[in-house]
């Protein structure tokens, strides 16, 4: 556990989603539980974290939503923004702040950024060439563009980004272009004049960042991001679009910013935003401008380029805002440990191909827990993976129920039944014992090293492995056996089985949150391990608007090795996870034909 001297600041940058539909198990999986993951084994470490992230408020999918519905905009986010707030609180992701791109405090910081960036000579003006429909009246924002990737021959590439092979694109550059909205074919080149961020200019000071001291990235994250700076060359960052962040000079009215310049800016929009709410208006430059501090961004693969280059670009460019007293600037990345994405059926899980699984609908029908403890097992880390109702099914009742859940259920039943719901007074231990608690509490390096190199698949294995050692143990040992024979030498085997079970719970609790807090008061323990989620209304000027928020005052947990007493009162326990039928496989694919 870190001491004082030691604690150090992580700041976690999670992807913010569009706020135009329910979020489907593919986007937990690859950018929103991992770094739930990594900021509770952080807090249980003793380092100060701050976790933020909001709904995209401003993308094109909302305004195209929104089309699609005949309502506006602000409808069509605000919707999709409380969904977020209700399914992350029931899931456990422990914002500190889960805000949105629609507060004033973001609107001002990304003008403040924007002004800052031209100012410092990284800001250039172009007249280009946008596609225009005539049938609809306006230039076509890039994602309301699609047609064939010049790359790779994707048919349906959207106008800023081809999922298929992941290059960024400009509209212009699609083949056969078509609008999403009307699907108008005849589109016109029409002149619009915009600023563009001189990523060329800036293209010495990406290199240099992306080759110092990067071991620790993943490589197909920064392989990717280090052939991605080779190729630079200025992206506007402005557009003709009347939903989003007016540009902040005269002459610019009917533009905002690109929704891809300014929502990355949300991350440090929502650290301004978080101090202020605390009533600590400062405090956000803890994490930005002390050169200890750790920055981590979660996202999933299509998302590399914006936060291993672009995003860094920017506050490159920047270098120092709203701190004139601060002699370093601003921090960059210190890690994007981006996911590869989990398919189903063979293909990207995604509503526009039909292949999709909803949270709010898995939640419903499912526990939190079983659900973070699958996706954790099958996360797409380095390579992609595939969900099956099948394998959901296997793991949850084969590992989750029977490997760990039956370890802990059944002896706290046996130790409260049979030794007065007490924890026993164990006798003299034996190699056996001694050696299955040393393996045990070993875990908490292991597995930590793993958590801290966002090596959430291989902690949960390496757990795993250790709940099979103390089952084995137990066979061994026997003691609903033993307490017919020698109590004394059941009281033993007991006492060191809950002390396993007491260290498993701490070191499964980031991705078992939820079952190690009833885990925890099964031992006789009282407190929680973690703080409280909480959604609450802000005030700003003119408008007010709800957010997530994570209070840890009242956290007790700690990453530490188990000092169960003897003697502590035991609560009666009940089973942690539900065993499934696997009827529910038939019954979960044939809903998805409906």
């Amino acid at each position: 556990m870190a001491t004082n001297e030691e604690r150090r600041k992580i700041l976690i940058g999670v992807a913010w989603p569009y706020a135009n539909g329910y979020q489907h198990l593919g986007h937990l999986a690859g950018a929103y539980l991992p770094p739930d993951i990594f900021a509770r084994y952080h807090r249980l470490i003793g380092n100060d974290v701050l976790m933020v992230s909001g709904s995209d408020a401003h993308g094109t999918p909302i305004t195209v939503r929104a089309n699609e519905e005949g309502v506006a905009p602000r409808e069509i986010f605000e919707r999709y923004h409380q969904t977020f707030l209700e399914t992350y609180q029931e899931i456990g992701l422990t914002f500190d702040l889960f805000t949105h791109t629609d507060t004033e405090n973001h609107h001002r910081v990304s003008q403040d950024i924007f002004l800052k960036i031209r100012e410092n000579g990284y800001l250039y003006k172009e007249v280009q060439q946008q596609l225009y429909s005539a049938q609809e009246g306006r230039f076509l924002p890039d994602r309301y563009v699609e047609g064939e990737c010049p790359h790779c021959g994707s048919p349906d590439a959207r106008g800023d980004q081809c999922d298929n092979c992941g290059k960024l694109l400009e509209p212009t550059e699609l083949i056969n272009p078509r609008s999403k909205a009307s699907g108008d074919t005849d589109l016109e080149l029409r002149e619009t004049e915009h600023y563009f961020l001189d990523l060329a200019k800036l293209t010495d000071k990406l290199e240099d960042y992306l080759h110092d001291d990067k071991d620790h990235w993943r490589p197909n994250v920064i392989n990717f991001a280090r052939n991605y700076v080779k190729e630079l060359h200025g992206r506007p960052i402005t557009r003709d679009i009347d939903w989003g962040i007016p540009i902040p000079l005269p002459g610019y009215e009917g533009k905002c910013l690109y929704v891809w310049f300014e929502a990355v800016i949300g991350y440090f929009s929502a650290s301004v935003e978080w101090a202020k709410n605390q009533g600590t208006p400062e405090a956000w430059k803890a994490w930005w401008y002390d050169p200890e501090a750790r920055t981590y961004y979660f996202i999933g693969k299509d998302n590399i380029p914006f936060h291993t280059v672009i995003w860094p670009a920017e506050l490159l460019a920047v270098r120092q805002l709203y701190c004139d007293e601060c002699e370093t600037d601003l921090n960059v990345p210190y890690d994007v440990p981006a996911n590869e994405y989990l398919n189903f059926k063979g293909t990207k899980l995604s509503k526009s191909r039909g292949a999709f699984v909803e949270v709010p609908y898995f939640l419903e029908r499912y526990d939190p827990d079983a659900l973070r403890f699958y996706l954790t097992a099958t996360a797409p880390e380095t390579r992609d993976t595939e969900f099956s109702w099948e394998d959901f099914v296997e793991r949850n009742n084969n590992e989750l129920v029977a490997t760990w859940g039956n370890l802990a259920n059944r002896m706290l039943s046996f130790a409260y039944k049979r030794f007065d719901g007490k924890v026993p007074e164990p006798g003299e231990l034996d190699d056996e014992d001694r050696a299955l608690l040393a393996q045990v509490e070993a875990g908490f390096d292991t597995v930590g090293e793993l958590y801290n190199a966002c090596k959430f698949r291989a902690a949960l294995g390496e757990a795993l492995a250790l709940a099979r050692e103390a089952n084995g143990y137990l066979d061994r040992k026997a003691p609903w056996f033993q307490i017919k024979e020698d109590p004394k030498a059941a009281a033993t085997s007991v006492y060191v089985i809950l002390r396993v079970i007491d260290n498993l719970k701490t070191i499964l609790a980031p991705i078992l949150p939820h079952t190690a807090q009833k885990l925890h008061e099964y031992l006789g323990y009282d407190g929680q391990l973690f703080g409280t989620q909480e959604v609450v209304e802000y005030e700003e000027d003119t408008k007010s608007h709800r957010a997530l928020t994570y209070d840890h005052t009242g956290a007790i947990g700690t990453w530490a090795v188990s000092d169960l007493p003897p003697g502590q009162a035991l609560r009666q326990p009940a089973p942690l996870f539900r065993k499934l039928d696997e009827s529910v496989i038939e019954e979960e694919y044939a809903r998805l034909e409906r």
